[in-house]
């Protein structure tokens, strides 16, 4: 790419100079920038802030990397960069970091979709963007960059440690419109749901304990999928990487929450399993001692209401074992109606197999909570 300057409206693009180094260092000692930038020296020192500036090896490849300044100051908030070029595929790789000061403005995409038009109008035909799934305000930035969501690339990073980790590719092309991409899943009016007695709040991390406790319970594990406690680090991954699952349109993780008191009671997911249909899944568990209280249906109601008014979902399924009474009670106090038997559908403890009971919700069926 060419090193002129990039300007727009929100941020200034421009090569990296000298002056930078000390703000370049203060970023780089940011945890999260750490976290996910695990080939950073630590500490991160001047020496290493001006080695980094000085090298042109990007600009040389046929790739860039640019300061993203203040506009009114011209001040380093961040870097962007296209790097990983294939000229023969005429295609590249964009990567960004912003410091903590100047986050939550917006400049990140608005860096982003400039570098992204500079670079189709240089010939570039393909970009990409790579997101550990454990970090949803990265996959923000590409999604609302106009990249496109294309699946897991496994081990296509590595650790601190030198093991490697899974990342999300999402790509834009050159005949793209320079606009959001549209979510299936969008985010929850005010970020929570609730009807006064139960609140239901995104999975997030630091819930781990709660839901080690909850995937404790032996009556849950038996109707988990498969049968079997998840071990401590599937717990950790799946609450660091719930709001970005949701970002991509696969599944919505909540926590049932007290609202009287606070206390997580349960959780409820929806899995969109089937978008081209329109079908969406449910599945609930609650703590022993929140009971009786009527929060599964309560939950249920809930999130199909959202689903339904919020969403292309036309169609929410569920299933029970045929012996577990209360959950097909919460479904048909929901709305849900039974449509089939399904023989052997599940996995079942020590290697058998389980039945399962069909249940569907359209939107005319659903009852309001009471």
């Amino acid at each position: 790419m060419k090193p002129e300057p990039i300007e727009t409206r929100t941020v200034r693009l421009r090569p990296l100079r000298v002056d930078d180094a000390e703000d370049v260092v203060a970023a780089c000692a940011d945890p999260q920038i750490q976290r996910f930038l695990p080939s950073l020296p630590r500490p991160y020192t001047r020496d290493h802030a001006l080695t980094w500036i000085n090298d042109q090896s990007q600009w040389e490849a046929g790739g860039a990397s640019f300061a993203i300044a203040d506009p009114a100051t011209d001040r380093l908030i961040g870097t962007i960069g296209l790097h990983h070029v294939d000229s023969d595929r005429a295609q590249g790789e964009i990567g960004y970091w912003v410091a903590p000061w100047a986050r939550g403005k917006g400049v990140t995409t608005a860096a982003t979709l400039a570098v992204a038009e500079r670079a189709f109008a240089e010939g570039f035909d393909r970009l990409e963007i790579l997101v550990d799934l454990a970090n949803p305000k990265s996959l923000r930035v590409a999604l609302a960059a106009g990249f496109h969501p294309e699946g897991n690339r496994r081990g296509a990073a590595r650790n601190a440690d030198g093991t490697r980790r899974d990342v999300t590719v999402l790509a834009r092309l050159v005949g793209d419109p320079a606009k959001p991409v549209e979510r299936a899943l969008p985010d929850l009016p005010g970020g929570k749901l609730t009807d006064g007695d139960l609140t239901l709040r995104p999975l997030r991390p630091g819930d781990e304990d709660f839901y080690h406790q909850l995937f404790s319970v032996p009556d849950i594990v038996a109707s988990h999928v498969p049968p079997v406690p998840p071990d401590l680090e599937e717990i950790r991954l799946r609450c660091a990487r719930a709001e970005s699952r949701w970002l991509l349109g696969e599944r919505v993780d909540l926590v049932m929450v007290d609202t009287a008191t606070g206390a997580p009671a349960g959780d409820i997911g929806l899995y969109y399993q089937e978008p081209v249909t329109g079908q969406a899944m449910i599945g609930y568990c609650v703590l022993p001692e929140f009971r009786g209280r009527g929060f599964s249906r309560r939950a249920s109601v809930l999130l199909c209401r959202w689903a339904f008014a919020n969403t292309a979902i036309a169609r929410m399924i569920a299933g029970t074992n045929p012996t577990n009474g209360g959950s097909q009670r919460v479904l048909e106090a929901a709305g849900f109606l039974r449509e089939g038997y399904q023989r052997n559908r599940l996995p079942g403890m020590a290697g058998g197999r389980i039945d399962d009971i069909l249940w569907a919700l359209l939107p005319g069926d659903l009852r309001e909570t009471s």
